[in-house]
């Protein structure tokens, strides 16, 4: 032993046996270890869901990993067999991992999950024994590395919520949707086929929806804000009330309502489907399905687009590219395009969701392709393609309408920035370039009054504000500040009495709308979504856990009215009142609760 070494590695951390194996050097592994934890975990305390967070935890895996090895080859003073024969275990482990493994977890899991588990696994079993004589002590350590890698192939990833903290269950539990597609196939509650006598009380669907209807992604001015309805907030006294509840295929799609029908998008094994619900009792009226999977591990399978209603039609969005208009009566399909052959485009990482916009005519969806085809318009009459336009390739948001400095426009964020479009021929008005290199966005743009607009990155990039004019057909958008108080990830904010109310990451805030200064944080709903009750000054928060929270206006501090359990498991749909009722969902259930009307002071 070198004279020089620390003393708790000659006293805790040597090989005892020195006649039958030369002393193993394992404070490097130690050091090592350490460290590696310390690239994995410092980055998500001291900023979550950032690229820091993201390569904090990919990098600390593959170089505490490499970094391992290369002590364990050329630094551990162990005979040149020994070190070669756990080198090879810990490969064919890994290799076997990856070749049993459930499909959610493949590379990804390897890599983020079993690789620092493996790793530990190693150093621990070593720095645990070291009164055990070599050979018993090799043979744990062969088997410790096999096992840490086996129990990889027992389970799958259920995807992650948005701290990035990933859930597992055993590989061969039934999941929700295997629950949801048995009870499909036995015709049970609410998926047996409505009856004719049910579909003929419905009233008929109107050209154009109604005040209390909501027609698509957070609304008919996709604000999140609902106007001319008052609830009743004490609720102790009158809680909502729980009308039907059952289980759906998984997706993240949102609700749209019109009269009493209810539509949304769901996986149902290999198959996309757009169905409708009756409103009271959500029983299902019908199902339009395209042979369409599309799953990944983070979010997991289904659609993640809200279906539009306008003019008597259902617009929807597949995440594969399927775009579909059904007659809102019966689901029949009137024409269909494929964006991703339109446009020349690859389905993206998270696949394609943009909800459908319509106006003036034309259809709208972000599609992501090359050489001026960012965005697809088509005739909403018959699906022909009307324009291509703009640069943007990597974007989850949804086509914004807006009016500003007087213009009808169409605004997208996207990877570019904020570009804004004309809505019948598709000329490009102008753009606001704030670029995020190989980055997305996710969150709406959100208007403020009829010249300003507020355009929010996640990954600790913040939000921006910016004033557009233009004259003549010169355009203009210019910045008004920048704030990193509010970083939305997949989150959108809404606005009210010169307030933002959003979301920064986990924590729901108040911002000045002003200055961009944060006036309070809140912890206690996850990475949820927010609804605005604008004639009560409240919000109504979905939680990432399902909860369903009201919560104050109040930019003095944060004042939370009522909380109920609402849905089990991650939630992260967007949550719909219409017609004196809270619509909620998730990937496995979806719910309708009756919201009491406020009677005034006395309630």
């Amino acid at each position: 032993m070198n004279a020089n070494e620390p003393a708790f590695v000659a006293n805790n951390l040597a090989q005892p046996n020195p006649s039958a194996q030369p002393w193993l050097r394992l404070w490097p592994g130690v050091v090592i270890l350490v460290l590696q934890w310390l690239i994995i975990l410092v980055p998500a305390w001291i900023a979550p869901v950032t690229m820091a967070h993201f390569m904090g935890w990919m990098l600390g895996s593959i170089v505490g990993a490499i970094a391992l090895l290369i002590w364990w080859l050329f630094a551990s003073r162990l005979r040149w067999a020994d070190r070669v024969i756990c080198v090879l275990v810990f490969g064919v482990a890994a290799a076997a991992m990856l070749l049993f493994c459930h499909p959610s977890l493949g590379v990804f899991g390897l890599i983020l999950h079993a690789l620092p588990i493996a790793t530990t696994a190693w150093v621990l079993w070593l720095l645990v024994t070291p009164s055990l004589s070599w050979q018993p002590r090799r043979a744990g350590l062969l088997i410790v590395i096999s096992l840490a890698w086996a129990a990889f192939i027992l389970v799958r990833m259920d995807g992650v919520d948005g701290s990035l903290s990933s859930a597992f269950s055993f590989r061969w539990s039934p999941t929700p949707e295997e629950h949801f597609l048995n009870e499909l196939a036995s015709g049970k509650s609410a998926h047996a086929p409505a009856v004719d006598a049910q579909l003929a009380t419905l009233a008929p669907v109107t050209a154009e929806p109604r005040p209390d209807d909501w027609p698509g992604f957070r609304g008919a001015a996709r604000d999140g804000r609902v106007i001319g309805v008052k609830i009743a907030t004490d609720w102790n006294q009158h809680p909502p009330r729980q009308l039907w509840r059952h289980a759906v295929g998984p997706g993240w799609s949102s609700f749209a309502v019109v009269g009493p029908r209810l539509f949304t998008q769901e996986q149902r094994g290999e198959e996309e489907a757009v169905v409708c619900y009756e409103v009271n009792s959500g029983t299902e009226l019908w199902a339009h399905r395209d042979a369409a999977r599309f799953s990944e591990p983070l979010a997991g399978p289904g659609p993640r687009a809200t279906p539009t209603f306008h003019n008597g039609k259902i617009y929807a969005l597949g995440a594969a590219g399927k775009l579909n208009c059904l007659d809102a009566v019966t689901g029949k399909v009137l024409w269909s395009r494929d964006i991703a052959a339109d446009a020349g485009a690859k389905v993206p990482t998270w696949g394609f969701s943009a909800s459908p916009l319509v106006v003036q005519g034309i259809v709208t969806v972000f599609a992501g392709g090359p050489a001026g085809k960012s965005v697809l318009g088509y005739k909403a009459s018959s699906g022909e393609p009307a324009w291509s336009a703009g640069e943007g390739q990597l974007s989850y948001c949804s086509l914004q309408p807006a009016m500003l400095d007087g213009v009808e426009q169409l605004i997208v964020s996207t990877d570019r920035g904020l570009s804004a479009f004309q809505p019948i021929g598709g000329n490009v008005l102008w753009c606001y370039n704030w670029p995020v290199d190989k980055m997305y966005r996710v969150v709406q743009p959100t208007l403020v009054g009829d010249s300003d607009v507020l355009i929010g990155t996640g990954m600790g990039l913040g939000t921006r504000r910016l004033h557009v004019r233009h004259d003549g057909n010169a355009w203009a958008a210019q910045e008004v500040w920048n704030t990193l108080s509010i970083k939305p990830y997949y989150n959108d904010m809404v606005v009210h009495r010169n307030y933002i109310y959003g979301f920064d990451t986990d924590l729901l805030t108040c911002i000045d709308l002003n200055d961009g200064k944060r006036k309070w944080k809140a912890k206690g709903y996850g990475n949820g979504q927010v609804l605005l009750l604008a004639d009560q000054d409240m919000l109504l928060v979905l939680s990432e856990k399902g909860e369903v929270a009201l919560v104050e206006t109040n930019p003095e501090s944060h004042v939370q009215k009522a909380k109920f359990q609402a849905l089990e498991g991650k939630t992260w749909n967007h949550p719909v009142i219409a017609h004196g009722k809270l619509f909620v969902r998730n990937g496995a259930e979806a719910a309708c609760y009756s919201l009491a009307e406020d009677s005034g002071p006395g309630q």
